[in-house]
């Protein structure tokens, strides 16, 4: 999947449909001259429902249709016919989607199961034919009730990626080099900040046919969470995943400093986002020697205490199986 195929976050217009009018039909036929009201009933308005599609990963189909109407409901006819109901429009979603109002920002739904569904405006009811209003005081009632009209409503949906593990780092940390290694993603690498401009997804296999899904998230900068850089475009699609692994290189200048300032801005953004399990994988462990590996080792294990840490090397593949063993051992503790 291309960057530009990549949409995570669209307006759209809904409308549901109106109710169909109940008849004032009266029966005639012949030898019953007067058989009274036989009106049926309005079919409702179609709705508009979200369905959850596990099969879909973006929100691309939606790029150029942006408007959806259900159909209306038919009117009633005689011998107390009901119209039909209008045309039903769903509108398939991936897994993750978060659905607010546009003018108000509500959060109005949520779509995080496959086949979930969820009415987004509901069509109107149909009236009532006239054989309902009749009585014994008024036995040819020529009146019926007009059908309920539709709703309309402008709604956002964004998506937050469902991964199970979300790669977390500066820019050109090398996280799109480990997604392209241990899964078959095709991510764009190149030797530059901000490479990566939309979240990239890869299934990692391991042992025994098991596997699980993995996200490129673009890199933090610092003041992300205060919308800088990408902002907040790509940090919400880190409060979906299980677990977060920090991806720091060999050569940076201080890697617990920049451990403290990528958390520092995950807190900022959602302080939630620290009761996530965390790993530190620290990246191009092939320009270390055994010495230098070991004493880094020792600094890094003093600063960050609990947080758990590993050495690894997209390019020569070292400590590669270790980390898939570590995310497996947190995904199913």
């Amino acid at each position: 999947m291309t960057e530009g195929n990549f949409v995570d976050y669209v307006k759209v217009h809904v409308a549901s449909g109106n109710g169909g009018k109940g008849s004032t039909h009266l029966h005639r036929e012949k030898y019953v001259p007067k058989g009274g009201p036989d009106g049926g009933d309005g079919g409702r308005g179609g709705h508009v429902i979200l369905k959850g599609n596990e099969s879909l990963w973006t929100l691309l189909h939606f790029k150029f249709k942006r408007h959806f109407k259900a159909g209306h409901g038919e009117h009633g006819s005689k011998n107390r016919s009901s119209g039909a109901d209008g045309a039903d429009v769903y509108l398939e979603v991936p897994l993750g989607t978060v659905v607010k109002d546009s003018l108000t920002g509500e959060v109005l739904m949520e779509i995080t199961e496959n086949g979930q569904e969820e009415k987004i405006v509901e069509g109107g009811m149909g009236g009532r034919g006239n054989w309902h209003f009749k009585t014994s005081t008024n036995q040819t009632p020529r009146y019926a009730q007009p059908g309920i009209p539709g709703q309309e409503r402008d709604i956002t949906l964004e998506l937050k990626v469902l991964a199970d593990v979300g790669l977390v780092g500066f820019p050109n940390a090398g996280k799109s080099t480990l997604l392209s290694v241990l899964t078959s993603a095709k991510p764009k690498i190149a030797d530059y900040p901000f490479t990566t401009l939309k979240p990239n997804l890869g299934i990692v296999k391991y042992r025994e046919f098991k596997s699980f899904v993995m996200a490129d998230i673009p890199g933090i900068i610092e003041g992300a969470a205060e919308g800088k850089g990408l902002g907040h475009y790509f940090l919400r699609h880190i409060e979906r995943n299980s677990i977060l692994l920090f991806l720091i290189p060999a050569d940076s200048t201080d890697v617990s400093q920049e451990y403290m300032i990528l958390l520092n801005e995950l807190k900022n953004y959602n302080p939630e986002l620290l009761d996530k399990d965390r790993l530190v994988a620290i990246s191009k462990a092939d320009l270390l020697d055994e010495e230098l590996m070991e004493e880094m080792r020792k600094e890094v294990k003093k600063d960050l205490k609990e947080v758990p840490f590993t050495f690894i090397s997209s390019v020569s593949q070292f400590g590669l199986q270790q980390l898939k063993d570590t995310l497996w051992g947190l995904l199913n503790e």
